[in-house]
């Protein structure tokens, strides 16, 4: 058969891989076995190629397994079609079936390892091609390939022995080599050694500035990489793309916008990845304004279709506390893949829509997409915050199932799910069940404790992290401070405060302020409380001075607590807090002139009281109360539940605490009022439906009252059951007539 005839045969052939035409194909191939005998190699070869495009690789293998005498390009064609299409066994079989290879055939090799995620059986296949005598065999294609191995895995020392290698044959001066030995070096951090390769080369394109840019900002090197990209004579967009991210990423968030409106003004084309950059660093900084200009632009240019762009647009508007928006974006986006589900089950999240976020979850499931570590990681977060135990436990179940529990942020996750849920002993069995752990982990565990009160477990946690050689942060601080607050443990908290300035160098902001303020307050040192306040490099925030005011209130310290409301007023003049708590202090002093008096100004100036709601689930049903509420279908039972407690309780020796009923009205309505609290609806409801073996869980939006606290008491003793109550504080167990705070909170 003449060689124009095979020729066109091949031409007829590329034009139905270009064109998807499968059948075509294979009636090409039916003709050709009918009308030629003895078909060239060359032919079969296109064959071989044509079939794998089309997705075909059996038919690929038959027609190899037909050719009589096969060359060596006919085995490294199906060698090739094996090594991208991920079926390594059947790779490796012909790979050793070889009469003869060459640097194509190990390359091919190396390539199929690499891809499909086996690291270590690329680096032995590299060095038996060494070992194999065909030194020969080397070439700039193995160097690039083992070289973006050594980058992917972070095996820097590999890498500066392939290095070596490189000088040793001579490829040192190729770009192509060139360019993944610099990203290599950067990427592990080594950003003198990647900038003495990138000067060494006797020359260098855009792609090899773009590497070496993207380098220096990976490294924090701002004003190096500035230069670099003003010193360069031709750009193009990954260029300006690298240099938006880059200032992004390091939370130069105005660099960026800058880059980014040069980028428009000289007409550069703006893609997919700038365009997640800058949203990015808009979302960062709460730039709703440039966000919405961007926002804009995307419309306009019909990128809203892109799933990378709409994420980020999304992502964006959650930062930037525009939940709606985001909402809209989400749901006129065509195209969602797992990032953009995880953008909005986060962005609900962290704006306190923690039961849309489980809803959004149970949604994209519905969806058939199946969650990452990220995702699930967030949701059982979201039940964190929910103090959802049983939603969290299924998302736990999920964990173990998926095997996503092996990722530590799922794992860290978990650990505070059960920490906020009150259950601190299951976080210290997941916690110990971690075969790494991070800052996080330890962390989560250490708030945990403190929300306990377990002031010494909480020490002890922290002392074994430090002796673990990992840094504590300004929240693991937060935590330490927090249960040294709780327990009373005032001369611990100083130090602790001063080894976080002076040891650790973390410069304190309010959180920090604020737990001291509470130590001190908390253990009755008022006088302290101010001396630390006036010396202060700013002054509390709302939650440092309702701390304080709250001390004064328990203390009945009325001078500072008039101080402390005042203060309070004039740094948030609608927050409730300080009307509230300074009227509960007038009212246990009898005042009622001045409760009366600060009644009329909150209603003057339209400030109202947050209303105080408790909540307990029970068969996936959320039950609220209120003070007084009758609203439940079980109103009946509950009240006569109460009754009946509430006699118990006398015959115990419980006493109404009459300083929290903040009405001036005659003392039996007052302590009607006092029975009728909603954490008692809440308990009572328990008693109730809750099944004797499980504890009663109960979560409250305000800070448990002193009264309330004691009938808790009263009813764990009475009724024998464990009640869990989460305030916006902490948490109290209330088992056998005691509170595991201690009555010390």
């Amino acid at each position: 058969m003449s060689s124009s005839i095979s020729n066109y045969y091949c031409s007829l052939l590329k034009l139905y891989c270009e064109t998807h035409n499968q059948l075509q194909a294979k009636k090409l191939h039916c003709f050709i076995i009918k009308t030629i005998v003895n078909t060239e190699t060359f032919l079969l070869n296109n064959l071989i190629s044509g079939y794998y495009k089309l997705g075909n690789i059996g038919y690929a293998r038959k027609v190899f397994d037909k050719i009589p005498q096969p060359n060596l390009f006919s085995w490294n064609n199906v060698l090739s079609l094996y090594s991208k299409s991920g079926n390594l066994l059947e790779m490796e079989n012909m790979f050793y079936r070889m009469p003869k290879r060459d640097n194509v055939s190990w390359n091919l090799v190396i390539s199929g390892y690499m891809s499909f995620g086996y690291c270590d059986k690329a680096v032995k296949a590299y060095k038996l091609m060494l070992k194999d005598g065909k030194a020969v065999c080397l070439n700039r294609i193995t160097f690039s390939t083992m070289l973006i191995l050594c980058s992917n895995n972070g095996l820097v020392g590999l890498g500066k022995q392939i290095h070596g290698q490189i000088v040793t044959y001579g490829f040192e001066s190729y770009l192509f080599v060139g360019s993944p030995l610099v990203e290599m070096y950067a990427k592990a951090g080594f950003i003198d050694d990647a900038r003495q390769v990138f000067e060494e080369l006797p020359e260098r394109n855009v792609v090899m500035y773009n590497t070496m840019i993207m380098g220096l900002l990976r490294c924090g090197m701002i004003e190096a990489s500035e230069q670099l990209f003003h010193s360069m004579r031709e750009k193009d967009s990954i260029t300006w793309t690298t240099m938006v991210t880059g200032f992004a990423q390091n939370g130069l968030d105005k660099k960026a916008f800058d880059v980014f409106k040069e980028m428009r003004t000289q007409g550069v084309g703006i893609d997919q990845f700038t365009l997640g950059s800058i949203l990015t660093a808009c979302g960062r900084c709460t730039a709703l304004k440039e966000g919405s200009q961007i926002h804009a632009y995307i419309v306009r240019n019909d990128v809203l279709d892109n799933v990378y762009v709409g994420s980020s647009l999304v992502d964006m508007y959650l930062k930037c506390k525009h939940v709606t928006y985001a909402e809209k974006v989400f749901s006129r986006m065509r195209y969602k893949n797992i990032i953009t589900w995880t953008a909005l089950i986060v962005g609900y999240g962290q704006n306190g829509h923690s039961e849309e976020a489980v809803r959004v979850y149970c949604e994209m499931q519905r969806n058939g997409i199946d969650p990452d570590e990220y995702t699930l990681g967030s949701i059982i977060s979201s039940c964190a915050n929910l103090a959802s135990l049983e939603e969290g436990a299924q998302f736990h179940g999920q964990a173990l199932v998926t095997g996503l529990i092996s990722f530590i942020t799922v794992s860290n996750a978990l650990v505070t799910l059960y920490g906020k849920c009150g259950t601190v002993e299951k976080s210290n069995q997941l916690f110990n069940e971690m075969k790494i752990k991070d800052e996080v982990s330890w962390t989560a565990l250490i708030s945990g404790y403190s929300q306990f009160g377990e002031a010494n477990k909480t020490i002890n946690l922290f002392d074994r992290m430090l002796t673990s050689q990992l840094r504590p942060d300004g929240v693991t601080f937060i935590g330490v401070l927090s249960a040294c607050s709780r327990a009373g443990l005032v001369d611990k908290g100083r130090e602790y405060f001063k080894s976080m300035v002076n040891e650790h160098r973390i410069v304190p902001v309010s959180d920090h302020y604020s737990c001291m303020i509470d130590l001190f307050s908390r253990a009755g040192l008022l006088a302290e409380a101010k001396r630390f306040i006036n010396d202060m490099p700013f002054s509390p925030d709302a939650f440092g001075w309702s701390t304080l005011l709250s001390a004064c209130r328990s203390r009945g310290d009325l001078e500072m607590g008039q101080w402390a409301a005042k203060s309070l007023q004039e740094l948030e003049p609608q927050n409730p807090a300080s009307y509230v708590l300074l009227s509960s202090m007038y009212a246990a002093k009898g005042k009622w002139d001045e409760v009366a008096q600060l009644r009329k100004e909150m209603k003057r100036k339209d400030i109202r009281k947050e209303p105080g709601f408790s909540w307990i689930k029970y068969k996936n049903k959320v039950h609220v109360f209120s003070a007084d509420d009758r609203s439940s279908p079980y109103s009946e039972q509950i009240y006569a539940e109460l009754e009946q407690l509430n006699v118990k309780m006398i015959r115990e020796g419980y006493v109404p605490d009459m300083r929290f009923a903040l009405h001036n009205v005659d003392e039996s309505e007052r302590i009607t009022m006092l029975n009728h609290h909603s954490e008692k609806l809440a308990i009572a409801f328990g008693l109730i439906f809750v099944p004797e073996s499980m504890p009663i869980r109960v979560v409250k939006n305000l800070r448990v009252c002193g009264d309330c606290h004691t009938a808790t008491k009263f009813i764990s003793k009475i009724t024998n059951r464990e009640i869990l109550v989460r305030d916006a504080v902490r948490f109290h167990l209330f088992k056998d007539g005691t509170c595991s705070c201690g009555d010390f909170w």
